[in-house]
């Protein structure tokens, strides 16, 4: 078995009141992401990329949306429950790369520490772990301040198998 990679977006509109979690931070604004757990996006995106490379389903199956017991969940720990079904189904995660397309806030000033909590999460180095963002130049919900949006991708490999004998 070889590497796989998965693919994983996840978009919030912004509510009144901060702060707004992202990659694992509490980054101070004037706004939240809204969604039934934290809203973190980044963490969801990465979740769906991950689970998508091990063929383990999605964030929504996971943690449904219809469950009031996922009301302001913790998309970290969320995300850590994803690592270990893709542990589980044999896989290992090597890196990944997320672009957040925002106009506000900026994250570059917040880009080492949500770098170190997603690595953190899924069990890898920081420095495989990219976190990028951009704009939308001011095109469309993102541009008119509504939300943000991240992209995901993720590679995992197969576990190594136990040495017999």
């Amino acid at each position: 078995m070889t590497a796989r990679v998965g693919i994983g977006y996840d978009s919030h509109r912004f509510a009144p009141g901060g702060p707004l979690i992202l990659g694992g931070v509490r980054i101070p604004f004037d706004a939240h992401l809204h969604g039934h757990s934290d809203g973190d996006a980044i963490a969801h995106a990465v979740t769906d990329a991950l689970l998508g490379a091990a063929a383990a389903g999605d964030i929504g199956e996971m943690f449904s949306d219809q469950d009031p017991a996922n009301r302001g969940r913790d998309s970290m720990v969320m995300l850590r429950a994803a690592v270990a079904r893709v542990r589980a189904r044999g896989f290992a995660p090597q890196q990944v790369d997320v672009a957040v397309v925002s106009e506000q806030p900026r994250i570059a000033s917040h880009r080492d520490a949500m770098r170190a909590a997603v690595a953190a999460a899924i069990g890898v180095a920081v420095d495989a772990v990219s976190i990028k963002g951009k704009t939308n130049e001011g095109m469309g919900w993102i541009g008119r301040g509504e939300g943000l949006a991240c992209m995901a991708v993720a590679t995992v490999t197969p576990l190594a198998s136990p040495r017999t004998g």
